[in-house]
């Protein structure tokens, strides 16, 4: 996931869709709750009672992933996590639970497949839109800058969409029209990337209610493509 920052489509809200899409997981044993708890204590900051970054980097280094894996973003969805690069001990348990890993060893296997819990369209929808809200990292911040949106397109989209993310990101860092995007943008972006042919700007309807700075993007590809 995108280290921590202190600092159009119809609209898809984490509200929208269960995103687990899976019956309620039976209730944990006390044993197993104990166990759970146990693996966070052994990882959080004592005196602020979360897993903190440090703390999610030595997970990450205990269960095998980079902490820069989509999957530690997914599992952070799965645990419906608010503060980026925490997790308080009720998200935890919420997680873990839902996932059925209650040892280390079980939740090295579980995160090694927590890619398959994206693949149904509308579950990836539903973390599409949260890995957005994940980087608000700060009270009544409504948009994203331009570094972590790259950063984000690269971890979330990028494995069914390479060629798009990198075009994309490089017209990102060289327009000088937006610091930081909303979520509309964002939205847009994975609309446009099923929607639109690269091999084919003709089909790009700039009539159909996208945002400027896709407009903006398709001019700067189509004026890419005529010097080549």
């Amino acid at each position: 996931m995108p280290r921590p920052k202190r600092k159009a489509a119809p609209p898809i809200t984490s509200s929208d869709v269960d995103s687990s899409l899976r019956p309620e997981p039976k209730k944990a044993t006390t044993k197993q709750l104990d166990r759970i708890d146990n693996i966070f204590e052994s990882y959080a900051n004592k005196s602020l009672g979360l897993i903190d970054p440090d703390g999610i980097v030595a997970f990450c280094k205990d269960v095998h992933v980079d902490h820069t894996d989509v999957r530690m973003l997914i599992l952070a969805w799965k645990m419906k996590a608010e503060k980026q690069g925490y997790f308080s001990k009720d998200e935890w348990r919420k997680g873990l639970k839902c996932l059925g890993a209650d040892t280390l060893p079980k939740l090295r296997k579980v995160i090694g497949g927590l890619q398959k819990e994206v693949m149904v369209q509308e579950c990836f929808e539903d973390f599409y839109s949260y890995a957005f809200h994940y980087c608000l990292t700060e009270d009544k911040q409504r948009s994203v800058d331009i570094e972590t949106i790259c950063e984000l397109l690269n971890v979330v989209l990028r494995s069914d969409f390479p060629t798009q993310v990198n075009l994309l990101t490089e017209y990102l860092k060289v327009q000088n029209d937006y610091r930081a995007l909303n979520i509309d943008h964002w939205r847009n972006f994975y609309r446009f990337f099923k929607e639109v042919s690269l091999s084919d700007l003709l089909s790009y309807d700039s009539s159909q209610a996208w945002p400027v700075i896709l407009d903006n993007f398709v001019e700067w590809l189509k004026e890419k493509q005529e010097k080549i």
